[in-house]
């Protein structure tokens, strides 16, 4: 009599989810050595248990030496896939650059007389969505250097103020210094009165 097809779902009775525990991972460790066997393959496994208890298994060497190979395996295909990915917007980058510079250079020739036929709507409409793009970009920049001008200004004039207070700093402490040699002169110079009074 052939067995029922196994519910694939979490085993409630927790003496029947261990039984079953241990016998699927002892056939699952049996069948990932006899695939190393048969087909000469580096298999290696690492089971946590419910209660995180480990098994592990390296078919061939440790599980060091597996989990190293691994991380630089998957390193090298994370670069070559950036690689990849760069190579392809580059690719993209430069498509749409050419299509806009194409499209440039005849609307150029448009305004300039040269170009033969009549430019079409759509192509009209890419043109206008270019030049208002720079032009806001100009702009943008325009004002940046403006600003940049104005703060470098009033560096210039913060920098002269600065001077004037460090001159008038140092001027001060020159008073300082010689306000001690004033006030030990031993001898007080006395003028008379009547000195003032002759005009």
């Amino acid at each position: 009599m052939a067995r029922g097809k196994v519910q694939l779902k979490r085993i409630e009775n927790p003496v029947h989810r261990q039984v079953t525990f241990c016998k699927r991972r002892s056939g699952l460790l049996k069948k990932a050595k006899e695939l190393s066997v048969l087909c000469d393959a580096d298999v290696g496994i690492i089971i946590f248990s419910s209660h995180g208890k480990l098994y592990e298994l390296a078919t061939k060497g440790t599980m060091e030496e597996v989990i190293d190979r691994y991380a630089e395996t998957s390193r090298g295909a994370q670069i070559a896939e950036g690689v990849q990915k760069q190579s392809l917007e580059s690719e993209e980058d430069i498509a749409t650059m050419k299509q806009e510079i194409q499209l440039l250079q005849k609307g150029l020739r448009y305004m300039f007389g040269g170009g033969a036929g009549i430019m079409g709507l759509e192509e009209l409409d890419a043109l206008e969505k270019h030049l208002e793009l720079w032009i806001r970009n100009i702009r943008s920049t325009k004002i940046m250097f403006q600003e940049i001008q104005m703060l470098k200004n009033k560096e210039g004039i913060l920098k002269a103020a600065n001077e004037i207070l460090q001159e008038k700093i140092e001027e001060q402490n020159v008073i300082f210094d010689m306000s001690p040699i004033m006030t030990g002169f031993p001898y007080q110079l006395t003028i008379p009165s009547d000195t003032f009074n002759t005009f």
